[in-house]
């Protein structure tokens, strides 16, 4: 389908007046060829950036927890769950809008393209998808954010929690592909793809203006939202463009964090792991740069997990993420693009995270406490930031740097090697 969709656009560009075949030039080199991940990385932290301007920060799993939490109190598991019985709204909560609008830009950026499909998996890919997003949500409890809020953006703060469950993720990463490879070799049900659902040939034709329609629709909401007099909601109209651009950049470069900790073990190929590198490389110091001009607060970003919460639930999440075939975020705009198997995966996540988040609760396990200098504790770790445990920025910097440098000599060793790869 997607060849016959090309074919029909050299087509059409081939028979164009010669001005108007250059804006279909145009139009294809940037809404329809893939951008390089390392472009997406770059463009994501500046996105991320001018969040931490505005005061906020990039999260994912809090919004997703959300709808556990609404799923859950919808059939009545909410008093068992200790849930509130007034829960925020969707559309107010931060990280759901962001969530959402991650969605939508995604979703609009797989119109423009016209990429958005409605693909269904095997039937086998339907449980690997229930068993990997509930394995993250319990993950995510445990680390206190996915590969966004407990590794990316606490890593950005100048966390080692974040560091900690980067060591998890690749783990886990590891382990989710052997036992995903004694699947395939041990288990023959239901690995039988059903048939590609084709859409008629006039509606993809469409899909450019519907995917117009989206932006503008967005663009709108947003402007309403930040001039509706409402500080909540003025602030919510920020969410709302950078929730949308964020999804948009993603697909268009296929940014995903699963991929990153996933293809040096399966083919060695280290692209997307590298533009990973190369967002936390440019991110860091100019988050550093922020944080010490007092533009926002680090601590918002830092889950209390440092270090056994943040390396047990990176373990746990690595291992999900290999069978639900995405991150968090990974998974959000693979969803928008009409992947069924996707759909399956973050509705485990959500409920999972909204059970996993009330039973450790319960437990005492992620109930924080507040020590004489303002740092929230858990029994699962601390909200740790290196220049406190450093005494300064200069060694905290190092830190985060060495890491990053052994991620790269890692990664591109094994390039050139393979000797990491597990096929």
């Amino acid at each position: 389908m997607t060849t016959k969709i090309a074919y029909q656009t050299e087509l059409a560009t081939a028979s164009a007046p010669s001005w108007l075949a250059g804006f279909k030039t145009d139009y294809e080199k940037i809404f329809v060829e893939g951008w390089s991940p390392y472009l997406g990385s770059v463009l994501l932290v500046v996105m991320i950036v001018g969040l931490m301007i505005s005061g906020l920060f990039w999260g994912v799993f809090g919004g997703l927890k959300l709808w556990g939490d609404w799923f859950n109190s919808a059939v009545g598991l909410g008093p068992v769950l200790g849930l509130p019985e007034t829960l925020e709204g969707p559309l107010l909560h931060r990280m759901s809008l962001m969530n959402i609008t991650l969605l939508l830009g995604a979703f609009c950026a797989a119109l423009l393209s016209r990429q958005f499909r409605v693909t269904r998996p095997p039937k086998l890919e339907y449980i690997w998808a229930a068993l990997g997003g509930s394995f993250m949500g319990l993950g995510a409890t445990l680390a206190g954010g996915c590969t966004t809020g407990g590794f990316f953006t606490p890593a950005l703060h100048s966390s080692p929690a974040g560091w900690a469950m980067w060591a998890g993720l690749l783990l886990g990463a590891a382990i989710g592909f052997k036992l995903l490879l004694w699947t395939l070799e041990h288990i023959e049900w239901g690995m039988q793809a059903p048939p590609t659902l084709n859409l008629p040939d006039s509606l993809v034709s469409i899909y450019p203006l519907l995917g117009l329609g989206v932006v503008l629709a967005v663009i709108a909401w947003a402007a309403g939202w930040y001039h509706s007099g409402n500080e909540k909601l003025a602030v919510r109209g920020i969410i709302i463009l950078a929730g949308f651009a964020m999804g948009f950049i993603m697909h268009r470069s296929r940014l995903c964090f699963a991929r990153a900790f996933r293809e040096p073990f399966v083919t060695a190929e280290g692209k997307m792991t590298k533009a990973i590198i190369l967002g936390l490389a440019i991110g860091i110091p100019i988050a550093a740069l922020l944080f010490q001009n007092k533009v926002i607060d680090p601590y918002i970003a830092i889950p209390a997990t440092f270090w056994v919460g943040s390396l047990l639930g990176g373990l746990v999440f690595g291992i999900g993420m290999v069978f639900a075939g995405g991150c968090a975020s990974g998974s959000l705009w693979r969803m928008a693009e009409g992947h069924i198997k996707l759909w399956v995966a973050v509705f485990f996540f959500a409920w999972s995270g909204s059970v996993a988040s009330a039973l450790l609760r319960q437990s005492g396990l992620i109930v924080k406490e507040m020590t004489l200098d303002e740092i929230e504790e858990t029994r699962l770790g601390y909200q740790a930031y290196f220049p406190v445990m450093f005494d300064g920025w200069g060694w905290a910097l190092l830190a985060s740097g060495a890491v990053l440098l052994l991620w790269y000599a890692l990664v591109r060793y094994n390039e050139s090697t393979e000797k990491f790869t597990m096929l």
